[in-house]
């Protein structure tokens, strides 16, 4: 299976309706614009929106969206037929990551299946092979049915304190149920890759897997503006040696993927319709390996409004907004390779991110350093609107 063949259909099953927005590379341009999604067609709205952080900052971005004026760039189809590197003619546009001034924030152990996953990476060291013995001994200990604890609750207190006397507690149940969540950068602004590019691996990393996520839209005034899709690509290996080294598991070339657009906020699509998505994985491997796998919203321990609350309020400031990767229940256990090893990725796996009101997030994973290179920033941005002419509004 190529990565060509995989991508279409990208848009949510009621496409029609949903005010979809990403960004796409202009060759003519020598950069990216801001594009609106209309009737299976791409359309640039840069001259009314620079910046997708300056969509996301208006009272009312689906409103926005609708309203603005756009370029005509062509069939939605045609362009995501040109976005895999191998096959790109760099003539013609080109998809990209909808996030661009973004921070780009992750969540994690937000699901209790999860949960039990990170305690298990944590008693292994990292060693796949001992895995399997530690997630039957963390199970009889713990158990699994932690989901109907509210985290920061008074019954998560006082299991709290069973567990430490009983010598099982864990850095990752005190986030996973505890009053604090999780937070962590993923990966700097305009570093994600959207559908259609090479997801990054690092070499080193000998058991990692996907992660399906959804990935909320926040303004900078802390409220969810909309949501996305995402793969926050993890190597399990590496942040089970320690928990310390969470940025070298997680902030690498291209592993951090998002798109294949953002969905607005409206009538249509609401907080309630985030809190009922169900995402599904399929992993297709060049071995003939198949993975399936779902994570549902309806099983977070967190809410996505207190999660966007803990990353951004009073103490933490993000100007230009940000997206949060919301967390996954998804852990796979299957095995690949060998009896008890369980899962892990081969370079040239397929990774199909789906959610029916979202559309599809499909990447191929490769080496870091095999994957284009991260070199576009904020500056060259500025400094390619400035050539173009489309600071001017910003600046009035």
């Amino acid at each position: 299976m190529s990565l060509a063949s995989s991508l279409a259909p990208a848009l949510p099953e009621d496409a029609p309706t949903a005010a979809l927005a990403g960004r796409a590379w202009r060759p003519d341009a020598e950069g990216p614009s801001v594009v609106a999604i209309r009737d299976g067609a791409v359309f640039d709205i840069s001259r009314a929106f620079p910046t997708m952080r300056d969509l996301c900052e208006a009272p009312d971005p689906a409103a926005a969206l609708r309203g603005a004026a756009g370029e005509a760039l062509g069939p939605l189809d045609a362009i995501l037929a040109n976005t895999p590197p191998e096959t790109r003619d760099r003539a013609r546009p080109w998809l990209l990551a909808p996030t661009d001034l973004h921070a780009i924030k992750a969540a994690g152990v937000t699901f209790p299946i999860s949960m039990l996953e990170r305690v298990i990476e944590e008693r292994a060291r990292g060693d796949l092979g001992a895995a399997a013995a530690f997630r039957a001994e963390v199970q009889a200990t713990i158990g699994d049915d932690l989901a109907r604890l509210k985290p920061g609750s008074r019954e998560a207190a006082n299991l709290k304190q069973v567990l430490i006397a009983r010598g099982a507690w864990s850095q990752y149940l005190e986030v996973g149920i505890g009053p604090d969540a999780e937070i962590f950068t993923k990966a700097p602004p305009m570093a994600a890759v959207g559908t259609g590019a090479d997801a990054g691996l690092h070499p080193s990393s000998v058991w990692n897997n996907p992660e399906p996520e959804v990935v909320l839209v926040v303004a900078s005034s802390g409220r969810i503006v909309g949501a996305s899709l995402g793969n926050d690509v993890n190597l399990r290996d590496v942040e089970g040696r320690s928990a310390l080294l969470l940025g070298r598991a997680k902030d690498n070339n291209a592993s951090a993927a998002i798109g294949p657009f953002f969905r607005f906020l409206d009538a249509g699509f609401t907080l309630d319709d985030i809190r009922r998505t169900v995402v599904t994985l399929t992993v297709a491997g060049e071995d003939g390996f198949r993975l399936d796998g779902s994570s549902s919203m309806a099983m977070i321990a967190r809410d996505p409004v207190d999660l966007a609350g803990q990353m951004l309020n009073a103490h933490h400031h993000y100007p230009d907004g940000a997206v949060l990767y919301c967390g996954t229940m998804f852990a796979p256990v299957a095995d690949r390779d060998a009896p008890g090893q369980g899962f892990t990725h081969h370079p040239g796996d397929i990774v199909t991110i789906a959610a029916p009101r979202l559309g599809r997030l499909v990447n191929r994973m490769r080496r870091t350093d095999e994957c284009e290179a991260h070199v576009f920033g904020a500056g060259a941005l500025m400094r390619n609107l400035a050539k173009r002419g489309l600071l001017g509004g910003l600046l009035a």
